[in-house]
Formats: structure tokens, sequence, C-alpha cells
């Protein structure tokens, strides 16, 4: 680690986390960051959406740095629009999932986001899309539609459950065959088995030259627990799903009330 350096990768979630309620990046967080960056730190944003729907977000705020998406299933340039490196989710191993999970719950709304940067979501028309209006959605009318080209993970909501209900009966009906984890409301998703932030993040931070030890993380959902587990310190918001709170190394304010400024600038220096 560099002399005066307390971190040299600081790695954010960004929905819930880096960005505000309203889907930007504050004036004190921006500044924070600049002052962190600018003693020697880098920056990477570590985030559950795809490439495709993570880009106007970056566009908006203007990040162009190196980012992981899709759960860690994307390592991308966001300032040069290119995938680096790309996992997809076997869909006869998807389809036997949803199948699987569809014998054990009954009927399941069901999206599939579709792997590339010009891929889209495909769901099905019960499927309801809760945060994101900006997102390449098509809807499908039937199951096998959503398998038509190669994809990256499955999204899953049933009627009856909860998010943490029905992320529970997945690992315990195919956590043999997916991965599984809760990104957000109405967010339970299907991954490659053994993906996560952590093995994105880990092939991200090579690329530079950076390690775990090297790592503060920051974030508010189930899917950040793998990169808590991995990096050297971190930090959950105020406003985070309990099952990373229990794992955080300290609660910072929330994602209304610059709780990654907070951090960064005692840290770092205002």
């Amino acid at each position: 680690m560099t002399t005066g350096l307390p971190y040299r990768l600081i790695a954010t979630d960004l929905d819930g986390t880096l960005l505000t309620p309203a889907e930007t990046v504050s004036a004190r967080t921006r500044a924070a960051l600049a002052t962190a960056t600018a003693a020697g730190a880098t920056h990477i944003i570590v985030t559950g959406r795809a490439a495709p729907w993570a880009r106007p977000v970056f566009d908006e705020i203007g990040y162009t740095g190196i980012a992981v998406c899709g759960q860690g299933a994307q390592v991308y340039d966001a300032g040069a629009h290119k995938l680096l490196t790309s996992m997809t989710l076997d869909r006869r191993v998807a389809g036997l999932a949803l199948a699987k999970l569809e014998a054990e719950l009954g009927p399941l709304a069901a999206a599939a986001n579709q792997d590339g940067l010009a891929g889209s979501v495909l769901a099905l028309p019960s499927y309801q899309l809760e945060i994101g209006s900006d997102l390449p959605l098509r809807r499908v009318e039937t199951s096998a539609e959503l398998f038509t080209e190669p994809i990256s993970k499955l999204y899953i909501q049933h009627p009856g459950l909860t998010d943490d209900q029905l992320a529970d009966v997945a690992r315990r009906v195919v956590g043999d065959l997916v991965g599984v984890t809760m990104a957000g409301q109405s967010i339970v998703e299907l991954l490659p088995l053994g993906l996560s932030k952590a093995t994105g993040l880990a092939i991200a931070a090579r690329r530079l030259g950076l390690r775990a030890a090297d790592t503060i993380a920051f974030g508010d959902m189930p899917n950040d627990v793998p990169m808590f587990h991995w990096a050297a310190h971190t930090v959950a918001m105020a406003n985070a799903h309990q099952e990373l709170l229990a794992v955080a190394d300290e609660v910072t304010t929330s994602n209304a009330a610059d709780g990654v400024a907070l951090v960064l600038e005692r840290l770092y220096g205002a």
C-alpha cells in the first residue's frame, strides 16, 4: 500500500450507494472522489446493472473508468465503451433452473438480460420493472423466448413471496445449478454458478495492478456481500439491507446523506 494512502482502490456500488435517490452523484461526493483520486487512489464502480443499463448513468455522471457490471459478469471500459471480459449464463441451465423453481412455486415473472453491449432485457408480461426507466426492455410472451440469444442472468419475481423469501427458496431448490442474489427491490437474480461482484472486482483489480488488500468497498444490498468478504475494508450505507449490515466493517450515513463522501473525507481529506 502506498505510504500515506489509506486505500489505493475505492470500489463503490451504484444504486443505493454512490447514486442519490434521484440517480445522480452529489457535488459533495464528486468532490470527495476527486480528492481521493488526486491523491493517487483509483475509483471503480461495481454494479449489478449490465453495461447497456449502466452506460446512461455513467454518461450522466461523467464516469470513464473501468467498471464491473452485471454482478461481475462484465468488466467494462466506460470511456472506450468496450467490454474487456464477459461471462454468460448457460441457457439450458437457466431454463432448467426456472422450470424447477416453477415446479416448486408455480408461475414466476421472469426476465433475461442478454449478453453484450447491445443486449436488451427480455421480460415476460408479468415481470414488473421497479427501477431504471432507461432499461432497454423488450416484452416477450413465452419463457422460451427468453433464451433465444446468449444471456448473462435471469431476473425472477413471485407474487406471494418477499424478495428475501424468494431468494431463500431459489438457493434451496436450484443453488446447485446457479448463483442466487438479491440486488434491490423486486430484483432477485439467477447467475452463473460462482459469479459475484467479488469475482468481477478481482479481475478488474488485477488489470489495474491492485489487490484486495488495497481496497475499500461501499455497498447497500446482499449482492454486495461477496465484495465485502473480498475487500480489506467495507462500508455499508445506513439504508443497507440487514444482511450486508451484518458483515460490514463500518456503517456510514445513507446514500441520500452523502454517506460515501463522509468516509472518503475522513480518509483522504476534504
